[in-house]
């Protein structure tokens, strides 16, 4: 209901002026409701239904990088590199910089920049195929350690309006999200680009360039009569590190709290994702993320927004764990995320995950309490490679059969059964063997195409209403038995009433009985990808 406020103003000279205020829905409480501090949005935030229902996830890790078929995901780094040490998936850098652009003296990575047109880039076309395989939500990359903002900053020169592909592209993704009604977010890794960009500023330590400096140390003059007449590429860069003062510093965190800023408000986004431990920045991502939530509440009247990111101890934020998932049910929301490759599309990297692993690891994830972000790593022309859509269509005809027990799900009692192989009667809830064998942290604990294949008796569960989903992880047609299901199991005393195989109008054949309920996995026609089976009688 608009409320309208009519006042006559009389001036000296006789002359009536008739203003008219309309005023929208909590537009007076907007302006005068005090602004919270980061401590006090802890303590009342609450994570937004769309967000703890989702389960599932769509982020496209996509910019200027991609534009090299070769080099791996941290190209714009390792292209001035001649030797990458330890990070030796960007072993390739160098070379296809040299070969493919020119020497990193000449051409450097702002050069790359302006070859990446995205210019088959149709972000209707995306949404509309992301939500069809089951995406309940869509977050883009809007800048990376390289420093690029993929969007209309008002406050950086070097972003995508104003170099490469000469369009807003999170204002695009924004505006198809909006569309297909699908929540929005964006992900920033740009605190670190300081540290990241530090080989621009050297040189060849042999061969016919040694010591001629990289573009790193290039000015604003040097580009008069080039393409990138104007720009400044220590704006990209940053400054060479010998005239970096505090001062300097102290700027370019400042720039940042206005680009982030800006990036959230413009774009109105529904999810804010950080790179990175802790806040970017210290006190200045603190400050990035008490303005975010205080303009999402004040614009809503409600939280609806979500941040996330490697925080520790901050209740109102989603965990993320990267290229991982957590080893026991964990009581508050948190996040995995996965990717094909190296997060940037390379034409010369085989896949490390198929359909079956992406759907073991989606069923792994939600019976812990947690959501799956998959990257899609799109083609620097702005499309999905064929072979990765192949295993995209897979995993959504999955989600897609077995919907009821992923969204709005929730963890049971114990994450498992079964875990390794063997019957687990206690202790189920500690990490799965894989992942204590393999790696003791949370980050990069994935699974791959080359993981052992799970046991063909390892199950996960969800639960959703009154029914509890048994995911079996690797099936074959025969019998399977699951003791924490036994009537005198810990975890259940009632007798179960029925069972049916999701996506299937078979009858499924059971028996309970105290240590453990049988039941039969039919005929799988060749499809061996995880079967989901409800289970009445247990809630």
């Amino acid at each position: 209901m608009k409320i309208n406020w009519i006042r006559t103003l009389v001036l000296a000279k006789g002359w009536t002026f008739l203003f008219i205020l309309t005023l929208l829905p909590g537009t007076l409480l907007f302006a005068r409701q005090k602004k919270l501090t980061w401590e006090e949005e802890r303590n009342s935030y609450q994570f937004p239904k769309w967000y703890t229902a989702a389960r599932f996830g769509i982020w496209v890790h996509w910019g200027a990088q991609t534009q090299p078929a070769s080099g791996g995901g941290w190209y714009a780094r390792h292209m001035y590199m001649q030797d990458v040490g330890t990070e030796k998936w960007g072993a390739k850098a160098y070379s296809y910089q040299v070969r493919t652009y020119g020497h990193p003296s000449e051409k450097g990575f702002k050069d790359v920049i302006h070859e990446w047109k995205a210019d088959h880039l149709e972000t209707d076309s995306l949404l509309a195929y992301f939500k069809s395989i089951g995406a309940k939500y869509f977050v883009a990359l809007a800048n990376h350690h390289d420093h690029f903002d993929n969007f209309n900053s008002t406050y950086h020169q070097w972003n995508s309006v104003n170099v490469g592909p000469k369009k807003d592209i999170i204002g695009l993704f924004k505006k198809s999200a909006v569309k297909y009604g699908i929540p929005f977010g964006v992900s920033s890794h740009d605190d670190r680009f300081l540290s990241w960009w530090l080989p621009a500023f050297g040189a060849d330590t042999s061969g016919p360039y040694k010591g001629v400096p990289y573009d790193g140390r290039m000015t604003k003059a040097d580009g008069k009569g080039k393409w990138w007449d104007g720009l400044d590429p220590a704006d990209l860069y940053g400054l060479p590190p010998e005239k970096r003062t505090p001062e300097y510093l102290d700027s370019v965190k400042r720039n940042y709290v206005k680009r982030i800023e800006e990036l959230v408000t413009k774009y109105d986004v529904d999810m804010l994702w950080f790179d990175g431990y802790g806040f970017p920045y210290g006190n200045y991502g603190k400050e990035v993320c008490t303005y975010f939530l205080n303009y999402n509440l004040q614009k809503h009247g409600k939280y609806t927004a979500v941040i996330a990111g490697k925080f520790n101890n901050e209740p109102s934020t989603v965990k993320d764990i990267e290229r991982g998932g957590a080893t026991e049910i964990l009581p508050y929301p948190w996040q995995g995320t996965l990717t094909f490759g190296s997060w940037f599309y390379k034409e010369d990297e085989v896949p490390r995950q198929n359909a079956r692993v992406i759907i073991e690891t989606l069923t792994d994830i939600i019976s812990k309490n947690g959501n799956l972000l998959l990257n899609v790593e799109l083609r620097p022309d702005g499309t999905i490679p064929a072979d990765h859509k192949r295993i995209l269509d897979s995993v959504g005809a999955w989600i897609n059969t077995d919907s009821i027990a992923i969204y709005a799900s929730k963890p049971w009692k114990i994450y498992g059964d079964n875990l390794g192989g063997g019957a687990t009667k206690k202790n189920i809830t500690n990490a799965d063997l894989e992942a204590v064998k393999k790696n003791k942290s949370e980050d990069f604990n994935e699974r791959t195409i080359a993981s052992p294949p799970y046991s063909h008796n390892e199950v996960r569960f969800t639960t959703r209403g009154n029914a509890l989903y048994v995911f079996v992880l690797n099936p074959i047609s025969g019998e399977i038995e699951v003791p924490s299901l036994g009537t005198n199991s810990p975890y259940n005393k009632n007798k179960i009433k029925s069972i049916r195989l999701l996506g299937s109008k078979r009858n499924i054949s059971f028996r309970q009985d105290a240590d453990k309920l049988s039941f039969t996995v039919p005929d799988l026609n060749g499809n061996s990808l995880t079967k989901v089976f409800e289970v009445k009688g247990v809630l």
